[in-house]
């Protein structure tokens, strides 16, 4: 009896070879391989849930699960409907996600992917404005402010917006001044409406439209503003709005607005661009959170 209840067990110990059981080698290349892999999936995640796409990549998530369940339920109709559709799903994920897709290219691209984190600092470029352009953009927009002049200033970082200067806007490549600036946003003036975008210290071009955001920024924002953020959207261009009605400055980064700046928040982030010697990210970071020193 003792040996009829020992023999299956004995029977799958004698298959169940444990002598040919052994742990794979493990060499520093996997390690460097695995955490390269865990660092890109964690980026890719952090770079979604930060834009529209989080809303999409969730939508996606359910299909593949309402596909899987299925297929193992035997839902041959179902089943049939969904594997039609996905038969075209990566050429419909290219045209879903053409604007992330873009932006995350243009961040590969120009070297600043550890921005989209902000756990690294980004390099400086040769686009960075002097201090003399960032005194002469804050006395500028203080000034429009206290008239309720409307303004909208684009100043260029790594990615470039030359079609924006060449395609919409009026070709300047002027040296920025104060008294320049007040005079293209004066109203009814032909230049008035539109962006300046200033690149290497220099006022490249006016009158230049900016792409609008779809998002909701606000019921009390006009296009002025949703064109910065829509700007800022494309591009990791800083643009300053002056509003017409209130006079109030915003700023515009990666998508996100701030709004109601003082004068002191507007000089702080004109010297961290001119200097250039910490992270972008980091610093806008601070300014959303009400963190940046005066």
């Amino acid at each position: 009896m003792q040996n009829g209840i020992n023999s299956p067990l004995s029977e799958f110990f004698r298959q169940f070879n444990i002598t040919a059981l052994r742990i794979p080698s493990i060499r520093i290349t996997d390690v460097i391989d695995i955490l390269l892999v865990a660092c890109l999936i964690y980026v890719i995640i952090h770079w979604i849930k930060e834009t529209r796409a989080w809303t999409l990549f969730k939508g996606l998530f359910i299909i593949v699960v309402v596909s899987l369940l299925s297929y193992y339920l035997h839902f041959y109709t179902l089943t049939w409907i969904i594997e039609k559709t996905l038969s075209v799903g990566v050429i419909a994920v290219i045209i879903i996600f053409q604007p992330e897709l873009r932006k995350a290219l243009e961040h590969i691209g120009t070297g600043t992917v550890t921005g989209i984190t902000g756990i690294l600092p980004t390099t400086p470029s040769e686009g960075k404005i002097s201090l003399e352009t960032a005194n002469e953009i804050y006395k500028a927009c203080v000034n429009l402010s206290a008239e309720k002049t409307g303004a909208l200033i684009v100043i260029e970082q790594h990615v470039p917006m030359g079609d924006l200067a060449k395609n919409s806007g009026v070709i300047i490549d002027g040296d920025v001044s104060a008294q320049l600036l007040q005079n293209i946003f004066v109203n009814k003036t032909p230049l008035h409406d539109g962006a300046v975008i200033i690149r290497n210290n220099k006022i490249a071009a006016a009158s230049c439209i900016l792409p609008v955001t779809q998002k909701e920024i606000g019921q009390e924002l006009g296009t002025r503003h949703r064109a910065a953020v829509g700007g800022s959207e494309n591009s990791d261009a800083y643009v300053i709005v002056v509003s017409e009605e209130t006079g109030k400055i915003s700023i515009a980064k990666e998508g996100r607005l701030k709004k109601g700046v003082s004068p002191q928040e507007l000089k702080s982030v004109l010297e961290r661009i001119a200097d250039g010697g910490k992270s972008q990210a980091i610093n806008i970071n601070k300014l959303w959170k009400g963190k940046l020193k005066k």
